[in-house]
């Protein structure tokens, strides 16, 4: 194999890695869209579970216990839980490795 030949080897092999790169990075891109999409939906999907029983309750049937959250912060609460942040900083961002977020936290669990 001679110089030139060698040379134009790389050469193909340096584009196809380029290209591979490319693919790779649209390729997780897509994905964290699609993570994103479905944390929404099991989100909703919990709401609307949690409005048919409530709906089915008798009006009289409440129960009597620990302050809890309301239900938009039980939404950010589990939005943080699925790897995302809920502050105004980096709002929908990922967490890198589920790292705690004080300005998170403080949104969810903050002046009760």
């Amino acid at each position: 194999m001679d110089k030139k030949t060698l040379y134009d080897s790389f050469t193909t092999l340096e584009g196809d890695l380029q290209k591979t790169v490319q693919q790779i990075q649209r390729l997780q891109k897509e994905m964290a869209e699609i993570v994103e999409r479905n944390a929404e939906l099991e989100i909703e999907n919990r709401h609307l579970r949690e409005h048919l029983q409530e709906i089915q309750k008798a009006p009289d049937d409440k129960s009597t216990g620990a302050v809890e959250l309301s239900k938009s912060k039980l939404n950010l609460e589990n939005l943080y839980e699925e790897g995302f942040h809920v502050c105004a900083m980096f709002y929908g961002q990922r967490r890198i490795d589920d790292e705690a977020c004080a300005f998170c936290l403080d949104i969810i669990y903050g002046e009760r």
